[in-house]
Formats: structure tokens, sequence, C-alpha cells
């Protein structure tokens, strides 16, 4: 039983209890009959009455109950639909007084959500307004009277931050191009004259309206002022470059030079004004020397040539280098032409480059083979002997590396221009085969000299003899004496036998063996001369005089061993009598 139902029971057994008090009340006091009932029927009528509005009040809590029952189902349905969500169920079996309870609490939490979207759209919203006018965009499309789903409120949401990354990322582009701006007005030293350079300039950042047109017009902006720049910086390079050809040209000195220093750097318009009037002063002093100024071109003309590898017709054919009427004419004439070689040479710079290369090695190869030829390069101090060697055979191989590389590139050049490359007057190829013709024919024309010279030496040293050379001293070793006996060919020879010594092709001192010679018939040989003084018949020397000594190039040893049989029949060309006549003198 439930606790109401228990106090109903005892609320009906009080009433019962009072009534019968009252009823004991009434008959001690001794009321009569008729007035009991009058009083009970107050007493029935109060209480009826307190029952009646209480129940009345119920009936009228029940009736709100039921009404805010429906007018909160009501709500609840158009909140589920605003907010796009599921409708409430109602979970089972309820009461009126629960039923109404839970819809009303769900009622509050569906219009606070409601109130939060709201908010959060009003919020977005002036967000998206702010961003959209400083980046002259469109306001994001929503519909604000409607509440926003959960969906609308991220994508917004979405949308204002990449707004927001926008902004920043303009921004910070807008700051550096307007940095860049400010640096460039500065150098061309231009003042803001439209009222865009002037928003870009004096007016606050942060009210600079960040569209793509505005980015757009000042980066516009900026490539024409960094193309006036680039223009402005390239006129004083070119005035800078013209200056120094002056200063050269007129052989301006140094202190004079330093003096407008100042203006050798920088393209500011002040700057190039002033370079402008060193040029004018410049020319108008080329013009006061003339033949001066002239002749520093034509210097600076055979430097070219001589890059260029220009021949002598070539160099010819320039006419005005010749002439000697210095007139402003003959200035332009000559300023064009040394015009045409630079772009000529920039053009070309990178075969002529390889060009030089190769004549630079030809030239230290030329070195180094010249002093290969050297008969002092012997006197070796510190192994510079072999270092040359060593240099000379690498530069030996470089050289065909280096014209294999000019070649493709010459053949690759004379396809793309189809014309020769000409390396003074003549094709480079045609050029290094003369060069290492030349070489060839120089060192073959230095081998006959080396030829002609020995047989000349060696015809006058058989006619006539030469002086016995004494051998440098060297450490370890007893110096010569004239009375001290030598080997030589594992043959001993006295001092008293020294005047039968002869001179060889080479130079030096060789020695002949005491050994009596075999006459020319092949009988006995000739009694040799001794000690005490004895000389041979005279019929010697008329065997001598038959002896013909051949000599093909090879050097005469300083004598014959005793136990080797001498040659017969040897001559030398054109001197063999006067040779054996000369040996038989000696020997006797």
């Amino acid at each position: 039983m439930r606790r109401s139902e228990v106090l109903a029971e005892e609320s009906i057994v009080c009433l019962q209890k009072a009534l019968n008090h009252l009823r004991e009340i009434w008959e001690l006091i001794g009321i009569p009959e008729d007035q009991r009932l009058q009083r009970t029927e107050v007493v029935k009528k109060h209480i009826k009455e307190l029952l009646d509005m209480m129940i009345a009040e119920e009936e009228s809590l029940k009736e709100r109950l039921i009404k805010s029952i429906s007018v909160c189902q009501k709500e609840l349905s158009t909140l589920c639909s605003e907010l796009r969500v599921e409708p409430f169920q109602e979970e089972g079996e309820t009461t009126i007084l629960q039923l109404e309870k839970d819809l009303r609490t769900q009622v509050e939490l569906m219009r606070k959500q409601k109130k939060e979207r709201k908010q959060e759209l009003k919020l977005l919203q002036e967000q998206d307004q702010e961003l959209c006018e400083i980046l002259c965009m469109p306001r994001y499309d929503i519909d604000s009277a409607s509440v926003p789903s959960l969906e609308e409120l991220n994508q917004f949401r979405q949308h204002v931050t990449t707004l927001r990354e926008t902004k920043a990322s303009r921004r910070e582009e807008f700051v550096s191009i307007k940095r860049q701006i400010i640096l460039c007005m500065e150098e061309l030293d231009h003042t803001p004259d439209t009222s865009f350079e002037r928003d870009v300039v004096c007016e606050d950042e942060d009210a600079f309206c960040l569209s793509l047109e505005n980015i757009a017009t000042l980066q516009k902006l900026l490539r024409q002022l960094e193309m006036r720049k680039s223009q402005n910086e390239a006129v004083c390079e070119g005035l800078r470059a013209q200056i120094r050809e002056l200063w050269d040209r007129l052989q301006i000195p140094e202190e004079e030079r330093e003096a407008v220093a100042t203006i050798m750097s920088g393209s500011k318009a002040k700057v190039r004004k002033a370079l402008q009037l060193e040029v004018d002063r410049l020319e108008e002093l080329k013009m006061q020397n003339m033949k001066k100024v002239i002749e520093a071109i034509r210097v600076e003309l055979v430097q070219y040539w001589d890059q260029c590898f220009y021949s002598q017709e070539q160099r010819q054919a320039f006419a005005p280098f010749y002439a000697e009427d210095y007139t402003e004419n003959l200035l332009q004439l000559h300023d064009a032409e040394i015009v045409q070689l630079k772009n000529y040479y920039e053009v070309h710079k990178e075969l002529f480059e390889g060009v030089q290369k190769w004549e630079e090695t030809w030239r230290l190869f030329l070195e180094f083979e010249r002093k290969a030829s050297d008969p002092n390069r012997f006197t070796n101090r510190g192994g510079n002997l072999l270092k040359e060697e060593k240099q000379r055979a690498k530069l030996q191989k470089m050289l065909p590396k280096l014209e294999e590389e000019l070649k493709a590139r010459i053949e690759l050049w004379e396809q793309e221009h189809s014309k020769a490359f000409m390396v003074n007057g003549q094709k480079f190829m045609e050029y290094v085969a003369e060069q290492w013709e030349m070489h060839r024919l120089e060192k073959e024309r230095a081998k006959q000299e080396r030829q002609l010279k020995n047989k000349k030496q060696t015809e006058t040293e058989m006619l006539y003899g030469s002086a016995p050379r004494t051998p440098s001293k060297r450490r370890g070793l007893a110096p010569n004496t004239p009375g001290k006996a030598r080997k030589l060919n594992t043959t001993t020879m006295s001092n008293a036998t020294a005047n039968s010594s002869i001179r060889p092709i080479f130079g030096g001192t060789i020695y002949h063996s005491p050994v009596s010679r075999l006459p020319p018939s092949g009988s006995k040989p000739v009694a040799a001369s001794t000690c005490s003084g004895k000389k041979t018949p005279r019929t010697g020397r008329h065997g001598a005089n038959k002896e013909n000594l051949e000599l093909n190039g090879s050097i005469l040893s300083g004598g014959y061993p005793g136990s080797a049989p001498l040659q017969r029949n040897f001559s030398i060309n054109s001197v063999a009598s006067t040779y054996s006549e000369f040996a038989v003198i000696h020997l006797f």
C-alpha cells in the first residue's frame, strides 16, 4: 500500500474521531438534536468545501500539466526541427507530472542549444564580415534567421579559419612588397604620386584592403619599380664602364680618379646625375685629346685581335687603324670596331679560352722540349731533371686531349653557325697540325745541325788533334797526374807513350795501345817502339798510309786489347790517308 493511501485512511480516522469528539462535546453541553444537525451540516459543508477546493486545485494542476505537456511537445517538435535533431521519444509509460517534467527539461536543453548556435552564428558572421571587408570578398552565404546545424556551423568555422589564414598570408605578402617598394622608391628618389602609392606607403597597414586585385597591383608596382631600378643600375653601370674606359684612354691619374670614387657605387638618381656629369666632362676632354684617345683604342684593339687570334690579313682589313687623320669620324670607326670585337669575343669566349689554354700548354711543352735538348740539363740539382721530364710527359699526353676536345666543340660550333672557326687566319686543326709540323722540322733541323757540327769537329780533330781535357775532380778520387799510369779498356799506358794519343769524335782523350799494327798486306807486324827510344823503320809509316779506317758515326775506343785482332781497311770519309799519317807520326 502506498503511503498516500495510508495517509488517506489515517485522515478518515482522524475525521471520524473529530466528529465523535464534537458529538461528545455537544452531548456534554446539551445542545439539542436540531442544532447538532445544523452544526454537523456546517462541519460537512466546511469539509466538503475544503475538499472541493483541494480537488479543484488538483484538477487545475492536472490541466496545467496537460497543457504544459502539449505546449512542450509542440515546442520540442519545433526545436528538433530547427536544430535538425531526432524528435524526442517518451521512455515507456509515465505519469503526467513526470512527462511534463521530462518534456520541460528537454525543451530547456533544446532552447539552450538553439541559443548557443545562434550566438556562435552571430559571432562567426561578425568575423566573416570583418575579414571579408579586409579581403574584399563576398560574405559567407548562410541563413541568419534559421538555426544552423552542427555541420553548417562546422563549415562556417572552417571558412572563417581559411579567411584568417588568407588574411595572414596576404598581409605578410603585403608587408614584404611594401618594404621592397619603399626601398625601391628610396633608391630611385621617387615620391608617391598616385593615391594607390600613397595608400601603400603612407596609410596604416591595417587599413589597406588585402584584395587579390590590390595584391596584384602591388606586385605590378613593385615590378615597375624594380625594372626602373634595374634600368637605372644598368645605366649607372654603363656610365661607370664608360668612365673607366675614358679614364684609361685619357690616362687620367689615380688621384683624380679617387676624387670621384664616391659615385662609383650605387644607382640613386643623384649618383646617376653625377655619373652623367663625369661622362660629359670626360667626353669633352676626349674631344680635346682625340689622338691620344684613338691610340689608346688601338692598343685595346690589338689586345682583342690577339685574344681573337686574328690573322695579319684580318688586322689589315681594318684600314682606319693605320689612318693618321685623328677626327671624330675616325674615333667613331674605332669605337664601332672595338664594340664589334668585344661582341665577337663574348660570343666565342669559350672557344677562344680553350684555344688560349692549348696555346699556353703548347708553349710550356716547347719550353720543356728545349730544356730536354739542352746539353747542360744534366747538371741536375734537387731532382729538377726528373721533375721536368715528368711534366714534359704529362704535357705530351695533355695536348692531344685538349686538341680532341677543341675539335669536337669547334665542329659543333661550325655546324651551328655554318662557317669555319678561324685561328690566325686558318682552321684550328690545320693550325695545330702546322705547329706540330714546324716543331718536327725544328727538331730535324737541330738534329742535322748537331750532326754537321759533330762531323766538322771530328774532321778538325782528325786533322789537328785536340788537347786532352782534364776531367773535373770528384770527391773520393785521387787527382790525375801525368806521372801515373791509368787503365783504359784494360790496357796500361805509361807516360812514355803519351804522344801516341788521338782525340775521339766527341772529345776526351783516347790512347793507342803500344801493340804494333798489322801491315796492310797481312805480313808480319812491324816492330813496335821500345822504351830505349829506338824507332821503327820508315816503312811503318808507308804501311800506315795504306790503312783505311771506316767510322760509321761510332766513338773510337781508347785502345785495342792485346788479344783482339785489329780491323782492316778502315776509312774516314775524305780524310783516311791524312789520319793514317797523323797516327803513324805520333806512333813513332
